[in-house]
């Protein structure tokens, strides 16, 4: 009850300081509202040495709101792509700053045209549990490369590295560049509903709604990293331990919780057991148990898990064969299953499965398997393993998804040099390396006249022969 009302005090304080640290990063901003690419590259220099100075508190916090990390999953997931992304910005950052030259057309001349990238001001970003510590991290150093003022917003569900990330970050940055704010539900909805710059939210579709509605009432522009249901499809040739390896490395990577992990897998009619055997060896081969395992992540909080048990429970009571790979551990430790004979009846078939459970579904040629992705939302993430290119041309050109990894999961995203972002219900617009850099800025068109000014031709009044030389030309 003491912990509820301290709760609730804090989510009350928090919320009652959100319009006063907008207010004071807007006039921060309005004081100084283009940072020199010194100060930027100072600003990424600061947060690269923070987080690598910090790994261990940051891996003990992270596993503690999780009530068990795997230490090497947060270095791997969070960390490393963390100060990948800092270097990345750094190495690049003068370039992305320069004003780009674009052409003036010769009815314009003479004349010349430019871009350039601006700070937007107050960036908002909102940051899930799957991922506390990159999820935060990857958005920021696009909003920092780019001038911004930054406001974050942890989840709830992950108190502890919330409370040190506010505290860390505090180390190097004034509220007024970077301010962390904690707090419940109802400071997250306060804090949607702030006239920023530009918003990103990392969560749920249905969430994501909701955050888009709030925006849409300052007209702030929004990028939604939404996740989805998204399939992997395994070919008729592929090597079946290629191809089940890398799936359980994705589907069991931070026990399912992950946005991009596979959600379900296609795999041709014959070869179902084989893959169902082949995929359950991989699984045991990197977890050969989960009790006392450290190398295998708990289900974030009881709520969660109960929400997995429920899919298997309606799975089950609807027909599925339900084949779990692995005892039940304890304090959440989910073990990974394989659901077979599933239909869309089923929970587990309709929502994002976040968690260690992977349904397969047969398919008879690859045109039924694309026509069943294609039947669906569009996902954040398509993953195909077999190695026939004109086959893997077939699947890139005739699917939709926010990226798409080709005989692998989820390594897309750790790649700096490429865009990351959904399509449709898994989201909208883009961030990471140079993507995030522009997401953050302000393209501005500058086109520019000298003293001579060609275009008095065409001044009223019209009628002169000057002007129809100009139609005859140009209007054709």
């Amino acid at each position: 009850m003491l912990a509820d009302a301290l709760h609730a005090n804090q989510s009350s304080l928090e919320t009652g300081r959100l319009q006063t640290l907008f207010e004071k990063q807007r006039q921060a901003f309005q004081a100084a509202p283009s940072p020199s690419a010194e100060d930027r590259l100072q600003w990424l220099e600061a947060l690269h040495d923070l987080l690598a100075s910090h790994q261990r508190p940051i891996i003990e916090a992270i596993s503690e709101d999780f009530g068990n990390r795997a230490a090497d999953e947060t270095r791997l997931a969070e960390i490393m792509p963390s100060l990948h992304g800092i270097r990345h910005a750094k190495r690049h950052l003068r370039r992305w700053m320069a004003p780009s030259r674009r052409k003036v057309g010769l009815a314009f001349q003479p004349a010349s045209a430019r871009v350039v990238y601006q700070p937007l001001g107050v960036v908002g970003i909102i940051v899930p549990w799957n991922y506390p510590l990159y999820l935060a991290i990857g958005p920021m150093i696009g909003a920092l490369a780019a001038g911004n003022r930054i406001m974050l917003k942890m989840s709830e569900a992950t108190p502890v590295t919330g409370a040190l990330l506010r505290d860390l970050l505090a180390q190097i940055f004034p509220e007024s560049q970077v301010a962390v704010i904690l707090g419940d539900v109802d400071t997250a909805v306060a804090f949607s509903q702030l006239p920023f710059d530009h918003l990103l939210f990392t969560g749920s579709t249905s969430v994501g709604r909701q955050v888009m509605r709030a925006a849409a009432e300052h007209l702030t522009p929004v990028t939604l990293e939404l996740g989805g249901k998204s399939p992997a499809i395994v070919s008729a040739d592929v090597p079946l331990a290629d191809a089940a390896e890398r799936i359980a490395f994705g589907k069991t990577l931070n026990a399912g919780q992950t946005c991009v992990a596979p959600d379900y897998v296609l795999v041709p009619r014959p070869r179902v057991d084989a893959f169902v055997e082949a995929y359950g060896k991989a699984v045991r081969r990197f977890y050969p148990k989960l009790e006392d395992n450290p190398d295998y992540t708990a289900i974030i909080n009881r709520r969660q898990h109960a929400r997995l048990q429920a899919y298997l429970d309606d799975a089950r009571a609807k027909g599925a064969r339900v084949l779990p790979l692995h005892e039940q551990g304890q304090q959440r430790r989910m073990p990974p299953h394989v659901l077979l004979e599933v239909n869309d009846d089923m929970q587990v078939m309709q929502d994002e499965i976040f968690g260690p459970l992977l349904p397969v579904v047969p398919y008879d040629g690859i045109d039924q398997a694309l026509a069943y992705v294609n039947a669906r939302p569009r996902p954040l993430a398509l993953y195909y393993f077999g190695y026939d290119k004109t086959e893997q041309r077939r699947v890139l050109r005739h699917t939709h998804s926010g990226g798409v990894c080709l005989n692998d999961t989820l390594l897309h995203v750790a790649q700096d040099d490429l865009p990351f972002g959904g399509i449709g219900p898994s989201g909208m617009g883009h961030y990471h390396g140079h993507d995030g850099f522009l997401t953050f800025s302000k393209a501005k068109g500058v086109f520019v006249k000298q003293r001579f000014n060609a275009a008095r031709l065409i001044y009223p009044p019209y009628g002169k022969t000057l002007q129809k030389l100009v139609y005859m030309l140009f209007v054709r």
